[in-house]
C-alpha cells in the first residue's frame, strides 16, 4: 500500500506568537516551528497501516519554502519513507494549496491519502476535502480511527453520543484526528536513518490566492473578574448580573 501524508509547517502551540511589523503576518524571530499536530495523527494512521500489512511506502509531502524541509525530515525520523518539498508560497487559500498538492500526487497514485483535519494555525479545515474533490477521490474527515482491507478501508469518526463507522473504496482521502494511538516520538536510529533518506525538492505550479489576509490583531484582553459576596447570600446578585450585564440566562 503506498500512502501519501500532507503536513504542514505551523508555530509551535505553545509558542509566544507576535504580530509582525507588516500587520498580516507573525514574527518568526524566536518561534519554533512543528508539524501540524493533527498532520502527526495522520503520519501515525498511516504508519501502523503499512505495519499491519508488512510492506508498503508512506510518502511524506508539504508546500512551502525551503525551511519546511526540517518538518519533512522529522516526519523521517518518525518513520516516513521519503519525503517531497514542493517549493512555493503557501497560503490561507485551502484551494490553492489543494490544487498544486494535487497535481504532486496524481503522479505517484497512491492508494490512500492522509492529512490532518485541519492546520493549526489557521484552523480551516479545508485542503482534505479540496484534495479529494482534485484528485477525484472519495473522501472522509475527521477520522480518529482507520482500519484497511481489500480494495477498502472503514474509518471511525466519534460522533456526538456514539461513533460513526464509514467504509469507502480506495484510492480515498482520509483527514485525521486524535484518537486512541498517540504518534510516536522519533527514536535515535530514526533520526540517523532520516539523513539517508530521499527528500525531494520540486519547484510548485501555485495558483494565485483567493483569500488574503487583511489584518492580524490580538485577542481582546479579558476584563477584571467581579466578586459579588461570598456563600448563598451571593446568589441573587450572581443570578442578575448574569441576565442584566452577561445576558446569558
Amino acid at each position: 500500500m503506498k500512502i501519501v501524508v500532507c503536513i504542514k509547517r505551523v508555530p509551535d502551540t505553545e509558542a509566544r506568537i507576535k504580530i509582525a511589523g507588516d500587520g498580516t503576518s507573525i514574527d518568526n524571530a524566536g518561534v519554533k516551528f512543528v508539524i501540524s499536530p493533527y498532520d502527526e495523527f495522520a503520519l501515525e494512521i498511516a504508519l501502523r497501516l503499512k505495519e499491519a500489512k508488512g510492506a508498503g511506502e508512506v510518502v511524506a509531502i508539504t508546500l512551502g519554502d525551503a525551511a519546511s524541509a526540517e518538518q519533512l525530515r522529522s516526519a523521517l525520523a518518525i518513520g516516513a519513507d521519503r519525503a517531497i518539498l514542493l517549493k512555493g508560497q503557501a497560503t490561507i487559500d485551502g484551494s490553492a494549496t489543494a490544487k498544486a498538492l494535487a497535481e504532486e500526487i496524481k503522479t505517484h497514485s497512491p492508494d490512500l491519502v492522509l492529512c490532518g483535519m485541519k492546520a493549526v494555525d489557521n484552523d480551516q479545515q479545508q485542503v482534505g476535502p479540496m484534495l479529494a474533490e482534485y484528485l477525484g477521490m472519495p473522501s472522509v474527515s475527521v477520522v480518529a480511527e482507520l482500519e484497511a482491507e481489500e480494495g477498502k478501508v472503514i474509518a471511525h469518526r466519534e460522533v456526538e453520543g456514539g461513533v460513526e463507522v464509514v467504509e469507502l473504496p480506495l484510492p480515498a482521502v482520509v483527514t485525521a484526528t486524535k484518537g486512541k494511538h498517540e504518534p510516536r516520538y522519533p527514536s535515535l536510529k530514526g533520526i540517523m536513518a532520516a539523513k539517508k533518506k530521499p527528500l525531494e525538492e520540486k519547484d510548485a505550479q501555485v495558483p494565485a490566492p483567493r483569500l488574503k489576509i487583511k489584518s492580524l490583531a490580538p485577542p481582546p484582553e479579558r476584563a477584571a473578574g467581579k466578586i459579588v459576596g461570598n456563600g448563598a447570600d451571593a446568589v441573587p446578585e450572581l443570578v442578575r448580573l448574569l441576565k442584566e450585564e452577561a445576558k446569558v440566562l
